[in-house]
């Protein structure tokens, strides 16, 4: 199991005991966050989300079962296993931390190497029972054909169009692409990222496409073919949706045009498309104005053209293309990764290159959100 799997709170009101337990857990690969009172702990979960919660019942002014209820009561914390790390053993309070849903009682007398092996089970466990979860939607969303990404990308006549996408943990996150053809003339590209992380993010994600998918061909229907026209009513009805309330989504929408090569394109809340002008042999960061979607009724959407020749190639991201993890926490850095699309674009096997410098095993191993990529070339 990779460090970023195994996060760890360490609370008790001794801290012998918390250096001696961290040190031992940090040699095994934990990252051990350690809090002296109740009140520290809240503090920590308020900014991190642990693995793991390992804590001692007696403690002054709130105890550890005072502490598991407030951890039950926040449904932020709630489902982040619960493990009694403590001295007091007697039947009665086992019995009672039993019934608040803890996950095991741990004996303080307990050997270092048995306890670490304890909470590597529990956490391996825990994490099979969400990989079986996982597996039974999927099965369930594919029957049902819910599809967040697309099998495959449709052939056009002189472009190639290729995606790449790695949701976080392996877990269905917010990011969504799709693909609409309209009459062999066009094509619609959509890349979309729901605010939030993992099953929230994944199940509005279906909304969000839905209402894209409707307002494209409403939009065609009538002969408006403007992307940032279709953005607009598109976030007019989701600032109207009492059921997505304050779910906001990122969104690029481009339409290509086959027979010329233009690409109109109109964004909300989205990164800089990367343009390789294949003519001038450079990159070029094509921003839009747009707000994201939910923010307000006027969401300030323009619409850019981009004229495409042989040989250009246009790069559409996720944001969590440019985030990464840092001992202060998580960044992002867009700058960074225009600089390494830089060294491999406008290459014969350009999108192989991409996916190897981006989602290769190694790198993928840094990831911190959803990942998604769609690549364009002219031919």
């Amino acid at each position: 199991m990779s460090n970023k799997f195994k996060k760890i709170l360490l609370l008790d009101d001794e801290g012998f005991i918390l250096q001696v337990i961290s040190k031992a857990l940090a040699k095994e690969g934990f990252e051990c966050m350690m809090a002296n009172s109740v009140v520290q702990a809240i503090d920590i979960l308020q900014r991190e989300t642990p693995d793991i919660i390992l804590s001692d019942y007696q403690m002054p002014i709130i105890n550890g079962f005072e502490f598991r209820e407030i951890v039950l009561r926040d449904k932020r914390w709630r489902t982040i296993p619960f493990v009694f790390f403590t001295s007091v053993t007697d039947l009665e309070h086992m019995q009672k931390g039993l019934d608040m849903e803890v996950v095991d009682y741990i004996n303080k007398d307990t050997p270092i190497p048995m306890l670490v092996s304890k909470i590597n089970n529990i956490i391996h466990t825990i994490r099979r029972q969400h990989e079986k979860s996982i597996q039974e939607i999927r099965i369930a969303a594919e029957a049902l054909n819910l599809r967040s990404v697309p099998a495959q990308t449709p052939e056009i006549d002189g472009y190639q169009l290729r995606f790449l996408y790695q949701s976080f943990e392996d877990y269905p996150g917010g990011d969504f692409i799709d693909f609409i053809q309209i009459d062999d003339k066009y094509t619609f590209v959509i890349l979309g990222d729901v605010m939030g992380k993992k099953w929230g993010a994944w199940f509005f994600s279906f909304n969000f496409l839905s209402y894209i998918r409707s307002a494209i061909r409403l939009c065609v229907f009538d002969g408006n073919f403007s992307t940032a026209s279709i953005i607009e009513k598109i976030n007019k009805v989701i600032v109207l949706d009492t059921v997505l309330g304050d779910v906001l989504s990122t969104l690029s929408l481009l339409m290509i045009e086959h027979e010329t090569g233009k690409v109109h394109y109109s964004g909300a809340g989205d990164l800089p498309v990367i343009w390789y002008k294949e003519s001038e042999r450079r990159c070029i960061a094509v921003e839009s104005s747009g707000l994201l979607l939910g923010v307000m009724q006027n969401g300030q959407y323009n619409e850019k053209i981009i004229q495409l020749k042989r040989g250009d190639q246009l790069i559409i991201v996720s944001d969590g293309m440019i985030d990464f993890e840092t001992q202060d926490g998580k960044k992002s850095d867009y700058d960074l990764f225009l600089k390494k699309m830089k060294i491999v674009v406008g290459q014969i096997d350009s999108f192989e290159l991409i996916k190897n410098v981006t989602f290769s095993s190694e790198y993928s191993k840094g990831f911190v959100d959803d990942c998604s990529l769609i690549f364009i070339e002219k031919s």
